[in-house]
């Protein structure tokens, strides 16, 4: 489970750009930013695609061929020999490598609800999130020997890999609540790693493995407080503006970097460890609704919440960035497919420091 399923906003279609350019305007000396977009996927609804420690290989989730919810595959860097690597039954989601890249791990509802989970009734206008009830799984790069290595009562999910350290960090539902931790490929060594009421989500390690970014929302009122303990009693989250933080691998000095009512999300780190590239729809504030629109954009900001640069500038969704190990190339999801301008795909670019 991951945020892209929180906002009904993701499914609207994207163009990439750079800077406050178009693909097509870029000149041929590459500017800042990215260039050469290539589209790999052309199936169904993918998202949330990442490099393999080697930049050889990506590994998505996809909801294609008669699947009802998403399946997680892994594909070459160029597209090619694209199979799928998770169980075909129950809901598969948040996919990555491990350090040597021997073992894979994604969150599933394999073994636990082996049909697409029910989601939550609609309540008026709320968009409700559901928190399937996710365990975290390692499996070899083929999809055999699955071992469960995270059972928790509740929705486990969002894993990601230090590859310097091998350690997993993931987000887990306690007591009501929902806290980042981290653990050994194999799941032993636990440790908790935030302790704050709200969503914390969708964490990464920095290169150095020092610092973490991830994704949260903090209620800040006894009104709020109390909404959401009533959705995590049911299972469920309404969607909620979130801002991107970075702290210490400690859960130390914590420090915000966005500071808007906007929805910042999906971060990734640059190779460099100075800087996060993130999603946020930031810049498309709709007066006269109120609120802010379905328009994604890709951004990076220094770890101090200095330096905000927009790298994308269209009217569509972008999202899910994440930079190839060598920090030459960028992965992302988009909906820029003129065919299927409401299909979510990966695509990848050049990148341009």
């Amino acid at each position: 489970m991951t945020i892209k399923h929180l906002l009904p906003v993701l499914l609207v279609a994207l163009i990439i750009g750079c800077a406050a350019q178009t693909d097509e305007a870029m000149s041929p000396e590459k500017p800042f930013g990215l260039s050469n977009v290539q589209q790999l996927t052309f199936l169904g609804d993918n998202g949330e695609a990442y490099w393999s420690p080697d930049g050889q290989q990506i590994i998505f989730q996809s909801k294609r061929d008669g699947h009802a919810c998403d399946k997680i595959y892994i594909m070459n860097a160029d597209g090619s020999d694209q199979h799928m690597v998770s169980p075909d039954v129950g809901a598969n989601t948040c996919s990555y490598f491990s350090m040597e890249q021997e073992r894979i791990i994604f969150a599933s509802t394999f073994g636990v609800v082996d049909s697409c989970p029910p989601r939550p009734k609609p309540q008026g206008n709320k968009y409700l999130w559901p928190l399937f009830p996710y365990d975290i799984y390692s499996a070899n790069p083929d999809g055999s020997d699955l071992v469960k290595i995270r059972e928790n009562e509740g929705y486990d999910a969002e894993p990601t890999v230090s590859y310097l350290t091998g350690r997993v960090i993931f987000t887990s539902e306690i007591e009501d609540d929902l806290e980042l931790f981290s653990m050994n490929i194999d799941g032993s060594d636990v440790k908790r790693i935030t302790n704050h009421l709200g969503y914390d989500g969708g964490p990464y390690f920095s290169p150095n493995a020092e610092k973490i970014v991830w994704r949260a929302w903090y209620p800040d009122n006894a009104e709020d407080s109390l909404r959401w303990r009533e959705n995590m009693a049911l299972n469920q989250v309404e969607a909620v503006p979130l801002s991107i933080y970075v702290m210490d691998a400690t859960g130390e000095n914590q420090v915000r970097l966005t500071k808007n009512a906007a929805t910042n999300w999906a971060p990734s780190w640059h190779p460099d460890g100075e800087h996060v590239v993130f999603s946020s729809n930031m810049d498309d504030w709709n007066e006269e609704a109120g609120a802010y629109g379905h328009n994604f954009e890709l951004y990076m900001i220094n770890t101090d919440g200095t330096g905000l640069k927009r790298l994308t500038n269209n009217s569509y969704f972008d999202s899910f960035p994440m930079f190839s190990p060598d920090g030459k190339h960028m992965a992302f999801a988009s909906n820029r497919d003129a065919e299927n301008p409401r299909a979510t795909h990966i695509f990848v670019a050049d990148w341009n420091d």
